[in-house]
This record gives C-alpha cells, sequence and structure tokens, in this order.
C-alpha cells in the first residue's frame, strides 16, 4: 500500500492511496471467511460455505469484491493516516477511484486535519502572580480572627454601630404569607445577613427604640417576593470584647505556649498558602497569556467534541451523585441553554489551549522519549488499579497510544514556558521563582502540566483561612 498526502481546500489533507491487488485479495479472502460464519445456507455448516456459493448469494463476485473492499477501507484508511503522520480530527470523505471490479484499489480520502496555529511573541511574555511574602500585617489579621473567637459580648448603653451585637425582636407582616415571628434575636450591626434594610434602621439605636420599615421578604413559592411590613424592638446592645494577645491567651486559643510560638506558626501557614495561591496563578496565567496569542479560530469539529466530551463528563458526575439535570439547573440558577452557552465557552478556550500548547511544543521541538512515555503509562496504570503492560495494551487497541504521547509532550511544552515567562507582582516588581518554591528546588504545583490547565483558582481569602484551620481545630 502506498500513501501520499496533499493540502486540500480550507483546512483539510487529501490522501491518496493505492492498495497492490495481493491486498485485496487478502481483503476477499478475510470476508469470505466472515461471511461463511456468517451466511446460512441449507447444506453447509457455518464456515464450510464455499466461495462460489457466497458470490452467488451476495449476487457474483463483483458484489463479493465490492463488500470485501468496504470491509477492508476503514483499516486501509488508519494505515495511510499513520504512514502519512497526519492528525485528523473529523471522519474522511472517501471516494473510490479505481479498482472497484478488478486489479489493484486507489481511494482518496478527503479529512480535516487539527491545524497548526501561531504563537509569536511567546518568548517575551510576562506574568502576573501575587507576591507570597506575609508581612506582619498579614499575621496580626489572622491573630485578630482567632481573638475574635475568643470574644465575649459586653452590655453597652450608647447606640449600636456596626459590629455590634443587638437582641432584638422582630414581627413582620407578608401578604399572602404567615406573619415573621422572631424574639431574642441576637444579630450582628452591618452584617447584612438577615433582610434588606435591617442594618439601616438598626444602627444609632438604643436599647427600648422601636423601627418600623417595609421591606422585601420570600413569599409563598408560587408568588415569590413580596413587600413587608416589619417591626423590630431593640432589647439591649453589645461590642465585642476581644482578649489580649498575650501568652495566656495563646495557651488557651492554640497548643503553643507563647504568643511569638503562635504567630510563627500562623506566618508558615500562611507563607505554605501563598506559594500554593501563586504557583497556581503562575501556571494558570501563563498558559491564558499563551492562548491570548492564537489570532486563528479553533476549527468547530474540536469545539463540538470537546462539548460532547464535557457533556458526558457532566452528566457521568450528576449520575454518580444520583442528581437529575433539572435538579443541577435548578440549583445553579441556569436553564438549559445559559448551561450550553457556558460549556461551549469552556471549550473553546480548552480547543485554543490544546493548539497552542502544540505549537509551543514544535517550536521548541519538545518530544517525549519512550521512557518518558512509559512512566506516563505506569501512572495512569497507578491511577486506575491496573498494570501498566495492560493498560498499555488497551491504549494500542483503542488506538489512543499517541494522544497519551501528545498530553504529556504538552504537559512538556507548558512546564518549559512556566521557567521562561518573566514573574511580576501586582506592582511590576520582578518575582523570584526561588520565593514560589518551599524548599528551593521545584515548584509541583507549576511544574505539573499533566492537570487541567483551565481549573478555576480560588479565593485568596477562603485559602487563606485554612492557614489557621489547624491552629483553630486544637482550641
Amino acid at each position: 500500500m502506498r500513501a501520499t498526502a496533499a493540502p486540500a481546500e480550507g483546512n483539510r489533507m487529501r490522501l491518496t492511496v493505492e492498495v497492490d491487488e495481493s491486498e485485496i485479495d487478502k481483503a476477499l479472502d478475510a470476508a469470505v471467511r466472515r461471511l461463511g460464519q456468517q451466511v446460512r445456507v441449507p447444506g453447509f455448516r457455518p464456515g464450510k460455505v464455499p466461495r462460489q456459493v457466497l458470490e452467488a448469494r451476495l449476487g457474483g463476485p463483483e458484489a463479493l469484491r465490492r463488500q470485501a473492499i468496504s470491509d477492508a477501507l476503514p483499516d486501509l484508511y488508519a494505515q495511510a493516516v499513520v504512514d502519512t503522520d497526519l492528525d485528523p480530527i473529523a471522519a474522511p470523505e472517501i471516494d473510490l477511484t479505481s479498482g472497484e471490479e478488478a486489479g489493484p484499489v486507489t481511494f482518496d480520502a478527503v479529512v480535516e486535519v487539527r491545524p497548526t496555529v501561531s504563537v509569536a511573541g511567546y518568548a517575551g511574555l510576562v506574568v502576573t502572580v501575587p507576591h507570597p511574602e506575609v508581612t506582619d500585617t498579614d499575621v496580626d489579621a489572622q491573630i485578630d480572627r482567632l481573638r475574635e473567637q475568643s470574644g465575649e459580648l459586653e452590655p453597652v448603653s450608647r447606640p449600636a454601630t456596626d459590629a455590634d451585637y443587638v437582641t432584638i425582636d422582630l414581627h413582620g407582616k407578608r401578604p399572602g404569607a404567615d406573619d415573621l415571628d422572631v424574639d431574642d434575636f441576637l444579630y450582628e450591626v452591618g452584617s447584612a445577613t438577615a433582610m434588606p434594610g435591617l442594618d439601616e434602621e438598626l444602627r444609632g439605636k438604643k436599647a427600648g427604640d422601636i423601627v418600623e420599615f417595609a421591606t422585601s421578604l420570600p413569599g409563598p413559592e408560587e408568588s415569590g417576593s413580596g413587600e413587608a411590613q416589619v417591626r423590630v424592638l431593640v432589647k439591649d446592645v453589645k461590642r465585642k470584647v476581644l482578649p489580649e494577645a498575650t501568652d495566656e491567651w495563646a495557651q488557651e486559643a492554640s497548643e503553643f505556649d507563647t504568643l511569638d510560638a503562635l504567630r510563627d506558626d500562623v506566618r508558615t501557614r500562611l507563607t505554605r498558602v501563598r506559594m500554593v495561591q501563586a504557583q497556581l496563578a503562575l501556571r494558570e496565567r501563563t498558559l491564558a497569556a499563551l492562548v491570548e496569542l492564537v489570532e486563528e479560530e479553533p476549527p468547530q469539529s474540536l469545539v463540538e467534541a470537546e462539548v460532547r466530551e464535557r457533556l458526558h463528563d457532566l452528566g457521568h458526575r450528576l449520575e454518580t451523585r444520583h442528581i437529575t439535570v433539572e435538579q443541577f439547573l435548578a440549583a445553579s440558577g441556569r436553564d438549559e441553554q445559559e448551561l450550553l452557552a457556558e460549556i461551549r465557552a469552556e471549550a473553546t478556550q480548552a480547543v485554543r489551549a490544546d493548539l497552542a500548547l502544540r505549537a509551543l511544543a514544535d517550536a521548541e521541538s519538545v518530544e517525549v522519549t519512550d521512557e518518558e512515555l512509559d512512566q506516563a503509562i505506569a501512572e495512569m496504570a497507578e491511577q486506575v488499579g491496573t498494570g501498566a503492560k495492560e493498560l498499555r495494551r488497551r491504549l494500542e487497541h483503542a488506538g489512543r497510544l499517541s494522544a497519551v504521547r501528545s498530553d504529556r509532550r504538552k504537559a512538556k511544552a507548558l512546564a518549559w514556558l512556566l521557567e521562561h515567562v518573566e514573574l511580576v507582582d501586582e506592582d511590576g516588581n520582578p518575582v523570584s521563582r526561588d520565593d514560589l518554591r518551599a524548599d528551593g528546588s521545584g515548584d509541583e504545583a507549576a511544574a505539573d502540566g499533566g492537570g487541567d490547565a483551565a481549573a478555576g483558582e480560588r479565593g485568596s481569602s477562603e485559602v487563606e483561612t485554612e492557614a489557621t484551620s489547624g491552629t483553630e481545630g486544637e482550641q
């Protein structure tokens, strides 16, 4: 078999394949064996039907030949793709041009291939990352947070201000719904955790004051929210008194004997969190900057394939949690079209990232050795709980081995870029990579290019809350 590839219209290639008559004879023999097992002919056992009888049943030798060629075309096309090193992204359009009745067979296959995009300018990328430095002010804020948990409420005679706590009786009338009655409700002024307008009404009020105002409250499910008349009695006002940050308090609030030891522990935890944040930001913002260099629109066939895969993954996750799509949409406050639009946007960015990393790997001649491929398969096998040889066999059978190599190649390309982009903080000051490495030897979170490059970054306040979680749990 001989195959050649030439550009066709658009982002497509034309494969011209010539198959020797000897290979067609092998395909005919295979078709006879297969049909001999499938076709039931009176007087003959399965597998023992003569070729002439099969030809007669199918409509003649030409019909059997056409069937054999049709059966062989998928494998012939797949071999031609391998021989010409093409990267198709859609099903081919195959046209048999000669040999349908006799002699060598020639066919053309026009197929859309993965495009090569430009990432010109990648060598000069500048990425902004949060500086992992922890200041005394940061430590003070976390210590104050711990002190808040040990604070005690003390009555005051002055009017209420934000951060004060008030005990109130609250009564509201809602049209079409039961009245709202809450007694001895302890509420933090300014927290905005109750009904609209409550904070504004409580500011400046003292014990014994009564306020009345109109606000919006949830009504019956079928009618939604509605206006309600609310009456609030302020019964007392208290301020939270925090304990002094002393060694004695540190001993009560943590496992440490001194305040300095507690502060050192908080600083260590915060530094670890800041490093993780900076590493995640480095990886995500570097990839985003690379994707911004891509001006070409990704092929819709790739986007649609990514959309289908993401919808399949979502459906599987919901199924394992026994949640229907309707329940998921209701909980997320979206309709089906909004969800599809969101998934399509994410899929488009994922395809652009894929093309950008492939282009970078080409530009920097990044390759994956057989040893690196073996390591990747071993890691995958460990994750799914099987042997590396068995997984390789399954990957080869499914034609996925090249995809594994491609994924590892993209991971290496991203790791290369992470080590070569210029890093600055929010003020434009240079950031050393050593500041992002806990032990000065490597950056695991940033260098691991095998994960989801579009993973969302957690908020700083959410992650920093964990900096003192170990201390709080030991109070």
